[in-house]
């Protein structure tokens, strides 16, 4: 029963949906992938789809030291900045913050009406409406960008326990003209450290931020820390982990090597724990189901 209890438990620690992102992304039309990269988030077409196990981001979490915004690991300090973010997810980190709320009452009433229409609307919803709409003509290439920054907020870069856009995801969408020009490397980072703030000071059971983000710094700056010049890989540097290196670099960690001092992954195997733990359950619903027959045989006996 521990070990359903423990596989039950990998859903709330983490909202950032990994697998979900990368699937649209394949899903996704050629005229819709060409605004995606206008926009400046083709980095993230290149992450693979994939479940990352929920302890391995939570550890990054421990070790992230606020204050400082560093990864205290077993390899070394990395300093986490705008910059940072922005190379391992190919976010540009120039230009002015976005806002994290906005008025309803100070907006115009166009503005007030494209509030309105994606005001509590679900991620579901917002992902259907993304890969259904044409984007053929002017209006709707504009209407899919607000769909997208909606969604990709709510699907990676911003995730929370809050299933509907709310009103920090609708201030985006009223600085589409400037979209590009503004610090996502910063609006990432800002979020996640409130995240980590929440979790670790006010006892929060869920974890609200992009840990994928810290995983990919971590992976790479561990990996590439020596490299100079040339040698070392391109960017965003989440292009250069497919899904094999990233299994094979989770084991590795998995097996004794994690990063901060509360390290709990030796004994654990979570990374096997999370590939069979659906199975598992099956198993024992099937074992819990005999023993109920067998107690009715004997009743009726």
């Amino acid at each position: 029963m521990t070990l359903i209890l423990l596989c039950l438990q990998q859903t709330k620690d983490l909202k950032c949906a990994i697998r979900l992102l990368s699937e649209k992304f394949e899903k996704m039309s050629e005229p819709k992938k060409a605004i995606v990269r206008e926009l400046g988030f083709g980095g993230l077409m290149h992450i693979p789809p994939m479940n990352v196990p929920h302890k391995l981001l939570k550890e990054l979490a421990n070790s992230f030291k606020l204050g400082k915004n560093t990864l205290e690991t077993s390899y070394g300090s990395f300093k986490v900045k705008p910059k940072t973010i922005g190379a391992a997810l190919g976010l540009n980190t120039s230009g002015d913050l976005f806002p994290n709320k906005v008025s309803y009452k100070n907006l115009s009433e166009e503005n007030k009406l494209i509030f309105r229409r994606f005001q509590g609307n679900t991620l579901k919803k917002l992902t259907d409406d993304m890969m259904s709409i044409g984007v053929e003509n002017e209006q709707d290439r504009l209407m899919f960008k607000r769909i997208f920054i909606l969604y990709i907020q709510m699907v990676f870069l911003l995730p929370s326990t809050i299933t509907k856009v709310f009103s920090m995801h609708i201030a985006l969408i009223f600085e589409m003209e400037k979209i590009t020009e503004g610090n996502w490397g910063a609006h990432v980072l800002n979020f996640i450290i409130k995240g980590i703030t929440n979790y670790r000071l006010k006892k929060k059971k869920s974890i609200d931020e992009c840990l994928y983000a810290l995983m990919i710094i971590y992976f790479y700056l561990t990996k590439n820390k020596d490299k100079k010049g040339k040698e070392n890989p391109g960017l965003p540097w989440v292009r250069n982990w497919n899904r094999e290196q990233l299994v094979t670099r989770i084991r590795v960690e998995i097996d004794g090597h994690m990063v901060s001092k509360h390290n709990t992954f030796s004994n654990l195997s979570v990374f096997y724990l999370c590939r069979y733990c659906k199975l598992t359950f099956l198993l024992f619903q099937g074992i819990d189901k005999m023993a109920k027959t067998k107690k009715k045989l004997k009743e009726m006996k």
